[in-house]
């Protein structure tokens, strides 16, 4: 197996580290060394999977798509779908983020779980979380875009309700399910209706691979040019689908119950696998929504309406995984904004640095729960900075990047969202405005992020009183595993052990320079420009100069010097 033939393994690895956990599991998880051995072969194929997407990445071409070994599949007359995978630039960054970042979470999880019972049973469904993100987008048509869809669908469901005994968690997994299928109808109708415009195009003629993708871009859009109403209804399905699997309004119910799941599923589901599907989606189908300019008017206001609507909402949470949940559905907004702007590359873009930070701050709150004797409430902490100096720090510089402070990579993918919006260059300009409008609420938008994430970390790290000294753990909230633990006058919080702060350590470096450096000369742009049809990279997005990079500083420094004035007076 040589060159870009061993993507095969990329996806394979996870595959049979889920049967090897799944079969041999049982066996082996019962003792301490099991666990440990069960660990290992749990991370080593993520592991592995991320060094072989990396060669693989090092030597592609940016301008040039390969699709590797066709192998039949679905075979039907007039019709083949085969299983292959396609290389390109988008598929790349994906299989990166999805592989790294799950790498180190399999990582933190082989900590954070070791004391669970059915240690075999929630790695196989983390590797199986794994495989159908990497079906997902690596397919080569439209078929297998939809299999590695619903099998992250699938595998949500399993590991949100991990702890089904209690009813609160297998609620939570079946809001999760019904809710996302809301979504898959639109997106089932959506991938039908273009399978049948290019099936019935006039110029087919003996084409059997109707569902490739090869085949697709290159029909269609002749085909929804010259059917302006077709192609909005197109992308309007696809945008029902993706508004599911990316917690938009009204389907961004599921994604704070979400949090119902073990700590490492959390920062899976909203750093590096699902909720980013959505935005996966629209780049790849990129095509769809340019040929609407109605369907991308919608993509930008429901994205600028989720991003405000779902921060007023983070301000009045004290459970502290749900705050950054509600951060998550926010932040998606932000994509959908840059998509519906027709900036495609910036939606990506913020795709890889949120990976960075919010994976980041999801497994460091992982931690304060661990330290706190699985506490969740915020006004049950205060001053836990001196006792997790590690965990302190490196939420300190996920909370700065998720801020918008100058320099981390959140600055930089949140200033591109803002101004590919107001730069008004898109056809949804038109008389409403919407891009612009969008733009604006953005940087609304992050001035309260940065409000209420220094609303979270100083109730969780400063605060007036060690509050877990003096207050009994409240038992009117339900925790992530069901274990309440009051804590008495001498527990003292310990700082995690290694295999989870080392991850943090690890995303902490991304989160401080890999916004930097994807953004230095116009690198990630002209990376992703290949992959995606649009007006990428051709258009002026920062029309406003320095004026907008002040007003970028000035949302993210006003925000934090309020959640400081605010919330030291104590205020929840």
């Amino acid at each position: 197996m040589e060159g870009n033939s061993l993507i095969w393994l990329t996806l394979g690895l996870p595959i049979l580290g889920f049967l090897f956990q799944g079969i041999c599991g049982r066996f082996l998880d019962k003792t301490a060394s099991g666990k440990k051995l069960m660990g290992l072969i749990a991370v080593a194929p993520i592991a592995v999977a991320f060094v072989i997407g990396a060669l693989i990445t090092k030597s592609l071409d940016p301008a040039k798509a390969v699709v590797v070994s066709s192998i039949p599949w679905i075979e039907l007359k007039g019709l083949s779908i085969p299983f292959e995978l396609r290389i390109d630039t988008l598929s790349m960054t994906m299989v990166l983020i999805i592989t790294g970042i799950g790498a180190l979470i399999h990582l933190y999880a082989t900590g954070y779980m070791a004391e669970e019972k059915d240690y075999s049973r929630f790695f196989a469904y983390l590797n199986l979380f794994i495989a159908a993100m990497l079906i997902l987008v690596l397919g080569n048509n439209l078929m297998m875009l939809f299999i590695g869809w619903e099998g992250v669908g699938l595998c949500s469901y399993l590991l949100i309700g991990f702890w089904y005994e209690d009813v609160a968690n297998a609620k939570a997994a079946n809001k999760a399910f019904i809710v996302n299928r809301v979504g898959d109808w639109g997106l089932t109708l959506g991938l039908l209706l273009i399978a049948t415009l290019v099936a019935t195009s006039a110029e087919i003629q003996g084409e059997t691979r109707l569902f490739s993708y090869d085949v697709v871009f290159q029909y269609l859009p002749k085909i929804l040019a010259a059917n302006p109403g077709v192609a909005t209804a197109a992308a309007l399905l696809l945008f029902v689908g993706a508004c599911g699997k990316s917690a938009q309004f009204p389907l961004y119910l599921w994604l704070p119950d979400a949090m119902a799941g073990p700590t490492p599923v959390s920062a899976l589901i909203h750093a590096a696998t699902m909720v980013t599907s959505g935005v996966v989606l629209m780049n790849r189908m990129s095509m769809v929504f340019e040929a609407s300019a109605v369907a991308s008017a919608v993509v930008c206001a429901v994205g600028a309406f989720t991003a405000l609507f779902a921060a007023i909402i983070a301000f009045g949470q004290t459970d502290i995984k749900k705050v950054l949940a509600y951060s998550t559905v926010s932040q998606l907004g932000f994509m959908f904004v840059a998509c519906g702007a027709g900036a495609y590359w910036v939606g990506m873009f913020h795709v890889t640095t949120h990976a960075f930070f919010k994976a980041l701050l999801i497994l460091g709150s992982g931690a304060v729960i661990h330290a706190m004797a699985h506490e969740q409430d915020m006004r049950n902490y205060g001053k836990l900075a001196k006792y997790l100096p590690i965990t302190f720090g490196t939420m300190m510089i996920g909370y700065l990047a998720i801020a918008g402070v100058p320099g981390l990579s959140g600055f930089y993918s949140k200033e591109e969202v803002i101004g590919s919006a107001l730069a008004g260059n898109h056809a949804i300009a038109g008389a409403l405005e919407v891009g612009k409008w969008s733009g604006w609420i953005c940087l609304v938008v992050a001035a309260l992020t940065a409000m209420y994430m220094t609303r979270m970390m100083w109730m969780t790290f400063f605060g007036n009183a060690e509050r877990w000294r003096e207050i009994e753990p409240s038992h009117d909230h339900h925790d992530e595993d069901n274990h309440h633990h009051a804590l008495d006058a001498n527990h003292k919080p310990h700082e995690v052990p290694v295999s989870m702060w080392f991850p943090l350590v690890v995303l902490a470096v991304l989160s401080l320079a890999g916004g930097w450096y994807l953004h230095q000369g116009d690198r990630f742009q002209n990376w992703l420009s290949a992959s995606t049809v649009g007006n990428l990279g051709k258009v002026e997005l920062h029309p406003h100069g320095v004026p907008l990079l002040q007003l970028s500083i000035g949302a993210a420094v006003l925000g934090i010097i309020a959640g400081i004035a605010v919330y030291a007076k104590g205020l929840p």
